[in-house]
């Protein structure tokens, strides 16, 4: 259980840290890596349920016995931007350098894998 809450804890704020800055850098995106962003609901309705995500994560560290159903959801969380991203970066569509935050997302659903294995579950 100590895994899964140092697992889940970790993941919540760096995803709060990574994310949060988004909501001040629509304009910089557009200029820094071409062309604009066209479709602002996308981009903010992105960043909003990345940050709802990362308060999953809070509360899943705070009991992973108890919220241990919630692990599996939030493994597809993370594997729903892994695949896109390796998909775009080879067709050519993103930086090879998004990888790296592709690599990040990979390692964590990974360890949330591993935590939902390690954590027994609940006892009614």
């Amino acid at each position: 259980m100590r895994f899964a809450k140092i697992v889940f804890w970790i993941a919540a704020i760096w995803g709060v840290l990574v994310l949060t800055p988004l909501y001040f850098m629509f304009d910089l995106i557009g200029r820094n890596d071409p062309p604009p962003i066209t479709h602002p609901g996308f981009f903010y309705g992105f960043v909003g349920a990345g940050l709802a995500w990362q308060i999953v994560f809070f509360v899943i560290a705070t009991d992973p016995v108890r919220y241990r159903p919630l692990m599996i959801p939030s493994v597809l969380e993370k594997v729903s931007y892994v695949a896109p991203v390796v998909v775009l970066v080879l067709q050519g569509r993103m930086h090879p350098s998004d990888v790296f935050f592709g690599l990040v997302d990979l390692l964590l659903g990974l360890l949330f894998l591993v935590a939902y294995f390690k954590t027994a579950p609940a006892t009614a």
